[in-house]
């Protein structure tokens, strides 16, 4: 039982995770669900040198493994990677169930395996790793991740706004009442506050007009009323042009925003705005709009 424990089920998952790279190699793979691809979008790296450190990591643990069969100082070693090994695969497919649509059935494949390795190697401790596992996944469900997923999929009108604030109301009340269909986004959405943050922008609501080729943001209640009822001023407003599929094989992805500042970003004098902070709960003033810091 020990032999089957702690060589042949590593043994196992070192073919696992080595076929798998294999199929990287040849730019296919075990698992062809939308999941995986979005997993490795979420690293820092590439994901195949994830593979690399885990044919590195499952060799290492079967050589300890058929040490630990006559030495107990290579048992120690031969735990303290497993219970390494189970604690960082729990956090990568964790944060995967939060930030992505679906997790990466790869790794759903690995930590299986790594826990069931642990189940055979030690039963009464196997309650503990379990545990820990769930430990892992529930903290991280507590968090404010942003999520990998795309909120603005086709053209419209979309609301960054808050069910608290009186400027978006006065907005959604405007756009209720003439028939104008938008789409609310709410700042508890971590990707929300993110765009926002990434735009310097403080105050809300923000309209955001999606057309084919390019978006408008329009920053201030007054201002986006005044869009549908007359012209709206060139400093009100921000355009992104996006890029054609053609070109973004030729270009990189980034995004040029045309020259954004301050006064673009702001809702700013007479067009008062709910102040919000990323990090903090957002608070609103009538009359002034705070910059967070």
């Amino acid at each position: 039982m020990r032999f089957l424990a702690r060589v042949f089920l590593p043994l196992l998952l070192l073919a696992y995770i080595g076929t798998e790279t294999y199929l990287k190699l040849q730019h296919t793979s075990l698992c062809g669900e939308v999941g995986c691809k979005l997993a490795g979008e979420l690293l820092n790296f590439d994901a195949l040198y994830l593979n690399y450190a885990g044919l590195v990591g499952v060799f290492m643990l079967m050589i300890f493994g058929f040490l630990s069969l006559k030495n107990k100082f290579y048992e120690a070693l031969f735990f303290i990677g497993l219970y390494g090994a189970i604690a960082f695969e729990a956090t990568i497919i964790s944060y995967q169930f939060v930030a992505n649509p679906e997790p990466c059935i790869f790794c759903l494949g690995v930590i299986s395996s790594l826990l069931f390795i642990a189940l055979v190697s030690h039963v009464k401790h196997f309650a503990i790793t379990l545990a820990t596992v769930l430990a892992i996944f529930i903290g991280l469900n507590t968090l404010a991740i942003t999520q990998n997923k795309a909120f603005m999929t086709t053209p419209g009108n979309y609301l960054i706004q808050s069910s608290t604030c009186p400027h978006c109301k006065k907005v959604k009340a405007y756009l209720a009442e003439h028939k104008i269909d938008y789409t609310p986004i709410s700042t508890k959405e971590a990707n929300a506050r993110m765009f926002l943050k990434f735009a310097n922008i403080t105050s809300i609501p923000v309209l955001i007009i999606k057309e084919k080729r390019h978006l408008t943001l329009i920053v201030g209640d007054k201002k986006i009323i005044s869009h549908f009822e007359t012209p709206i001023k060139k400093d009100a407003v921000v355009h992104i042009e996006t890029i054609s599929p053609e070109v973004q094989t030729q270009q990189s992805s980034t995004v040029p925003l045309g020259g954004l500042t301050a006064d673009f970003l702001s809702s700013g004098g007479d067009d008062a705005g709910c102040a919000i902070t990323i990090t903090e709960t957002p608070s609103c003033e009538e009359d002034n709009v705070t910059t967070s810091h």
